[in-house]
């Protein structure tokens, strides 16, 4: 059982309810910081010939609509996750990549100030943790 219901995100956010969107969200909200490519092998799993360019269009359409955030860290490919409305920020293991979330580390946006914002008006600081996950630590030992 699909853990949102992807019609509902879809048609309150005023878009056409197509099977690959439905498809798309649904793996995006099971498989948060998943990549294109993965979204798209999934997809195509479960609707059979889906193009990429269909999977980047329907991406595009979900992030404009709110419903998925596109984060790019350093030397990574752009991730999709269904974690969106707050400021949250993300651990980025260097060896294998893998992708956690944090929250906010002062709890509303901005939550880093700037003695100098050039003129800028803030709204919203985007911050990735670097390090090294659980998993590589205990491979390593």
């Amino acid at each position: 059982m699909p853990s949102i219901d992807a019609v509902a995100l879809l048609k309150g956010a005023s878009l056409r309810v197509t099977r690959p969107r439905v498809a798309v969200l649904t793996m995006v909200s099971d498989n948060p910081h998943a990549d294109t490519d993965t979204i798209a092998t999934v997809v195509r799993r479960e609707l059979g010939s889906v193009s990429t360019q269909a999977v980047y269009d329907v991406l595009r359409a979900l992030t404009e609509a709110g419903l998925v955030r596109r984060i790019e860290p350093a030397g990574s490919p752009a991730r999709f996750e269904t974690r969106v409305g707050d400021n949250h920020h993300h651990l980025v293991c260097r060896n294998c990549g893998a992708i956690a979330d944090v929250n906010c580390a002062v709890g509303e946006a901005p939550c880093l100030h700037t003695e100098d914002p050039h003129g800028f008006v803030l709204d919203e600081a985007e911050v990735t943790f670097w390090g090294i996950c659980p998993d590589c630590l205990s491979r390593a030992e």
